[in-house]
């Protein structure tokens, strides 16, 4: 039997502050850690419908955004698929299209893998920057916790590389 391949997607814009967060999470994963085989890395960006590919590739799917929904600036949400359309509203992203539009054109075409969303609270997503709020940044390794946790769930592993990669990215 084999392993169940795991997405891990991070999605959002670079050029809105907190928007970026999944995009940053994806580089601190890529920076800081190893994965075993059939755990994919995927910067998402804003693709919307271009995601339709690797979600069909994927078993089990840990999607990392911002999640507007209300509450205090730098929340952590973990929202498991039967709570979706409850707990995220429609168009709480600035993406062409979002994530749970995505899913449900991959459940049409037959490739919807497990999926779960690990999101935070942004403090400012509408302004141009490339900084993240400090709610958001003093945050990140709660969030890359928590996305480790769901990787381990899945029937992935990690561990810490043994020599970070050093990059020039603004966190």
């Amino acid at each position: 039997m084999s392993e169940k391949h795991i997405l891990v997607l991070g999605v959002g814009n670079l050029l809105l502050g907190d928007e970026g967060t999944g995009v940053r999470v994806i580089e601190k994963l890529e920076d800081e850690y190893v994965f075993s085989p059939n755990v994919e890395l995927y910067d998402g960006g804003t693709l919307g419908l271009r995601l339709l590919e690797p979600f069909a590739r994927a078993g089990a799917a840990i999607v990392v955004d911002i999640v507007h929904i209300g509450g205090q600036p730098g929340t952590i949400y973990r929202i498991e698929e039967k709570d979706f359309f409850k707990k995220i509203p429609y168009k709480s992203s600035l993406h062409e299209l979002n994530v749970l539009e995505t899913l449900i054109f991959a459940e049409e075409l037959g490739g919807k893998p497990e999926t779960v969303v690990i999101g935070i609270e942004p403090a400012e997503w509408t302004s141009f920057s490339t900084e993240l709020s400090a709610p958001v940044r003093n945050r990140l390794e709660d969030i890359v916790s928590a996305v480790l946790k769901e990787i381990e769930k899945a029937g992935g592993s990690w561990k810490k590389a043994e020599q970070p990669v050093r990059t020039a990215r603004a966190l």
